[in-house]
């Protein structure tokens, strides 16, 4: 398992939810269906997109359940499992149910923003909790602290089913460094839909994605182009995309791809606090930028 290939596309798989904020697993199930016949390589389960911080403990299993036993293991599930305790997080990685999960998704501890040796030790207790693949998450816009590309390349080379980073902090350079540096076995991912073009065309395997949950067929096409060296054609696509991702975050993730889930009839409309909706404004724009899509393909 610790060879586990993640390039291509995969997608942040949102947790849809009813009006009375339960969560909605005919859509959940639905919504599973349509990333795999439309080309999505694998899906992450309990991301920061699914509302994870929202969800309780029991949602959280039952989600995973849902989508292990939907997926039948057609495409890979990574299951997104951090923590800011690291004796937590370690008790949990040991002591979880991870049948039907083929890798996990592991964010730098978030809030008490530890030093980079802090980040370090926390993932080597991770990596010895676990024989499962791990992919290692560095978003700074959210977690308080960038783990840094020596950092990241320490981990690689000292623990090999580490076998990935999911790579959001927008810093090309030290994303570069990485790429240029690290060991065969260790794959670079985007985070980040809108760096995913230029990402790939520096030596990354592909994307998690957030707008591959509206658009998987489209968004993989480019990724694929893309890691095939038909720049050009994935340049268009790319291109063609950039509003539509800008809006997306415009008030907030997953806010953005919900309103666009919702305009294309998967999901309703809702979000637990203390996420809200995106503005009216920002979904009447999605609408458009979506019926204009819808036009051309």
């Amino acid at each position: 398992m610790a060879n586990l290939n993640l390039q291509g596309m995969g997608v942040a798989l949102i947790t849809p939810f009813k009006t009375d904020e339960s969560v909605d697993y005919d859509a959940l199930l639905k919504l599973v269906d349509y990333q795999i016949q439309n080309g999505t390589d694998y899906l992450v389960v309990l991301g920061t997109t699914a509302e994870t911080a929202t969800l309780t403990e029991e949602d959280q299993e039952e989600v995973v359940r849902a989508v292990v036993a939907q997926v039948r293991r057609r495409i890979p599930v990574v299951r997104g499992v951090s923590g800011n305790c690291t004796r937590v997080l370690v008790d949990k990685l040991k002591d979880g149910d991870y049948q039907g999960i083929d890798a996990i998704l592991s964010v730098v501890p978030y809030y008490n923003k530890p030093s980079q040796e802090g980040i370090y030790q926390h993932f080597k207790a991770v990596a010895e909790a676990t024989t499962l693949p791990i992919v290692i998450y560095n978003v700074p816009g959210r977690t308080a602290v960038n783990m840094t590309a020596e950092t990241t390349l320490r981990i690689a080379r000292e623990f090999e089913h580490v076998v990935a980073v999911k790579e959001a902090s927008g810093n090309i350079a030290q994303i570069d460094d990485i790429l240029t540096h690290k060991p065969e076995h260790f794959q670079v991912i985007s985070g980040d839909d809108a760096l995913t073009f230029p990402m790939i065309a520096l030596g990354a395997s592909g994307v998690i994605s957030v707008l591959g949950n509206a658009f998987p067929r489209e968004f993989s096409r480019m990724v694929h182009l893309a890691l095939a060296g038909d720049y050009e054609s994935a340049r268009t696509i790319h291109s063609g995309f950039l509003e539509l991702i800008d809006l997306l975050f415009v008030d907030g993730s997953p806010a953005g791809v919900k309103s666009l889930l919702h305009v294309m009839g998967f999901i309703e409309n809702k979000l637990r606090l203390p996420l809200v909706p995106a503005r009216v404004q920002t979904y009447e724009k999605l609408r458009d930028v979506w019926q204009k899509l819808k036009l051309k393909s």
